[in-house]
């Protein structure tokens, strides 16, 4: 018995999975960079930071930018506060 190789309705189901796990992979990576995007747009940063989440040293570094760096929205709300405080 000679082996003839996979089956024509093997290679459809497969190449289809492939389709599937490769448009879920993309899908997972665009709605993590949406979400790193709206972190950093709300901390105060460019949200365009999110695409270096996909960086693999970048990305760390950017959490701990994030974890103990002054945000820039924090700098204008100090600098709104100090501006508008009552007279003492």
């Amino acid at each position: 018995m000679e082996y003839s190789g996979p089956e024509t309705g093997e290679v459809v189901a497969s190449g289809v999975a492939m389709l599937f796990m490769l448009a879920v992979m993309l899908g997972t990576v665009a709605f993590t960079v949406l979400i790193w995007w709206k972190i950093f747009s709300k901390a105060g940063y460019s949200g365009a930071l999110g695409l270096l989440m996909l960086v693999p040293i970048a990305n760390l570094v950017m959490v701990l930018v994030l974890a103990f760096g002054r945000w820039p929205i924090h700098e204008e709300l100090n600098h709104l506060r100090q501006y508008h405080s009552p007279p003492q």
